[in-house]
């Protein structure tokens, strides 16, 4: 994938995640997405799935957050992007390591600071 494309599929996919559509998130993965959370400390844990995944990002999309993206770079199938999500009462900062595959999210690795 050209990293045209690339940083084009993350524009959608990050734009569906700050819509609130978790169905239009969802939809630019593959049916094998693996998805890494950041909790619980220290490692978080494995998903695996477009249902599981998409059971597991239901309550982040039900939230009133957003997220800014603070830089982003695209290099062959990889994606590595730095956020800031902020909510009400606070915010955190991440990064999202993401592996692409046939133009979609294969897999999304999620860490935050602190």
């Amino acid at each position: 994938m050209s990293r045209q494309h690339a940083l084009a599929l993350m524009d959608a996919f990050n734009a569906a995640w700050n819509a609130h559509d978790l169905a239009a998130a969802i939809e630019l993965c593959t049916e094998d997405v693996v998805f890494e959370t950041t909790f619980p400390a220290p490692d978080g844990r494995r998903v695996e799935g477009r249902a599981a995944v998409q059971e597991e990002w239901l309550p982040i999309f039900d939230a009133e957050g957003r997220f800014d993206l603070e830089e982003i770079f695209a290099a062959d199938d990889r994606v590595v992007q730095r956020w800031r999500y902020a909510w009400t009462t606070g915010h955190v900062r991440g990064v999202d390591v993401i592996t692409l595959r046939s133009g979609r999210i294969a897999e999304k690795l999620s860490y935050v600071k602190g």
